[in-house]
């Protein structure tokens, strides 16, 4: 189990700077200049779910950085909620690999690299705590 609360821990570290290149990410994708066409009330939408995004990385970080030998313990809220940042993290693959612009991909290749490792590590790790295996 002490493996498993070092993998959390990191997947903790690794949601950190997720949320961190969050606020990198305006510099690369202006969104005030996509965005300006689009009523106000949808411009205020986005910044305010983007926001709460980095907002529920932090949470789970958190989860993480603070609570990883809960998350590994095997017990049933720990499961739960492993499960749950595992869906999150999972999903978030597809996503990025088939509803994402490919041409903005590609022009940030590295990024897309990066993000998709960030994402199939941290749906693994959390997988894992959640199936109970290293217990």
């Amino acid at each position: 189990m002490h493996r498993m609360i070092e993998l959390i821990v990191l997947a903790g570290i690794v949601q950190l700077a997720l949320a961190g290149v969050n606020f990198t990410l305006p510099r690369i994708l202006q969104p005030s200049t996509e965005l300006a066409p689009v009523s106000p009330m949808i411009r205020k939408m986005f910044y305010v779910h983007w926001i709460y995004i980095v907002f529920v990385l932090l949470i789970f970080s958190g989860f993480s950085l603070r609570f990883a030998s809960e998350l590994a313990s095997g017990h049933p809220l720990g499961r739960f909620i492993s499960a749950a940042i595992a869906v999150f993290w999972l999903a978030r693959v597809p996503i990025q690999l088939f509803y994402y612009d490919a041409n903005l991909r590609r022009a940030h290749r590295a990024g897309d690299v990066a993000c998709l490792t960030a994402f199939t590590f941290l749906a693994v790790v959390y997988g894992i705590a959640a199936a109970g295996v290293w217990q």
